[in-house]
């Protein structure tokens, strides 16, 4: 077995998807994007289905192909604008991108053409993110150069809400304004005599503060993984628990020195463990000093500076941790990542995709 590892909740998971359903009575986009946030796209795209996903989002064409080739037959969305040559990819492996432009619209068309397939497609309204998107006017047009395209069927309309995770009366008021321009694009699609199709906007913020922006799918990404806006409005259970195991117990004298640059220095006689984890499996070199782990009942804190592979912690002089023993760096039911992102100055997105693919991943049920 690997030292260090991921375990993944699998019944947080499901209690996360459920909540979210419940909440929004709608149609369910998870994003498994980022390899599911780190938690694994493919295993955890197995479970969402089984759990009432009825689409997958993803961010890039590979993304989208590893599902496929994991036997992933569920729609997929692809969220991120893909290069040209990446076309038929995309129509072969039957993913459904989002069109800001109707110069991708006309090549995905032609593409399609090419390998006498029919693509499903999603509008994107830009309505205040400044990304991806055409202009909430344009919709309309778009939407008519879309349906006139003979190999591509427009499935969905879609935004994308940039402040809807906060509670400040202003950003209140920015998503506010955002949902009221995508509500206007729509209504100019169906005025046009149009059907938009699939509308959805929701994240995980529009899930738990912004009813209105429903509509018929709601896509909660980080929610799903266990990091909600407001516990208090609606909670999330981390669904991600990193630990490692002690390599090596070493006894040092006062005064020596600890990791690269010196920068720990040990005020006593005492023990030093060394756990296989530094920043490149995601632990961040900006813990360095910073954080207790935890060791059966106990803390312990890391010192000196995370390596790329290993960290240091101080066992203090008559320790009882032993060779082997577990260590738990986060997880449910002792520091999350809405503590560790809150001092690092980040979100829980962040800390969880940086969890590298070298951590093996352990779903427990």
């Amino acid at each position: 077995m690997q030292a260090s590892r991921a375990i993944i909740h699998l019944d947080n998971f499901r209690y996360n998807m459920e909540a979210a359903r419940s909440k929004a009575g709608k149609k369910v986009c998870l994003p498994v994007k980022a390899d599911a946030y780190g938690h694994g796209a493919l295993s955890i795209s197995r479970i969402a289905i089984e759990a009432g996903a009825e689409y997958l989002g993803v961010a890039t064409v590979g993304e989208g192909l590893e599902l496929r080739a994991g036997g992933i037959t569920a729609p997929i969305l692809l969220f991120a604008q893909a290069l040209p040559e990446e076309i038929p990819s995309i129509v072969s492996a039957g993913l459904s991108p989002f069109i800001s432009d109707p110069e991708f619209a006309q090549m995905l068309d032609s593409g399609a053409e090419q390998l006498n397939k029919k693509g499903k497609v999603h509008l994107k309204i830009d309505s205040g993110m400044g990304r991806n998107g055409c202009r909430p006017e344009a919709a309309a047009d778009l939407a008519g150069k879309i349906v006139n395209c003979r190999n591509l069927i427009l499935e969905g309309t879609a935004t994308h809400l940039s402040v809807s995770d906060s509670e400040n009366d202003d950003d209140m008021a920015y998503t506010k304004e955002q949902l009221c321009k995508f509500n206007d694009a729509i209504s100019s699609i169906r005025d046009a005599g149009l059907d938009p199709g699939i509308v959805h906007a929701a994240n995980s913020g529009g899930l738990v503060f912004h009813e209105d922006s429903y509509f018929d799918m709601i896509r909660p990404g980080i929610f799903c993984y266990g990091y909600s806006p407001s516990d208090k409005l609606l909670p999330a259970k981390p669904v991600m628990e990193l630990r490692s195991n002690v390599t090596v117990i070493k006894q040092v004298k006062k005064g020596e020195a600890i990791s690269y640059g010196r920068t720990y220095i040990t005020p006593e006689d005492t023990f030093i463990g060394i756990i296989p984890l530094g920043y490149s499996d995601g632990l961040s070199r900006r813990l360095s000093g910073d954080h207790l782990v935890k060791i059966g009942e106990d803390r312990y804190p890391i010192v000196g500076r995370i390596c790329m592979d290993q960290c240091m912690l101080n066992l203090g002089p008559g320790t009882k941790v032993k060779r082997g023993d577990e260590v738990t760096i986060f997880g449910p039911g002792y520091t999350d990542l809405n503590d560790l992102s809150a001092k690092l100055n980040t979100i829980p997105n962040d800390l969880a995709c940086a969890i590298s693919k070298r951590v093996v991943r352990v779903y427990k049920d």
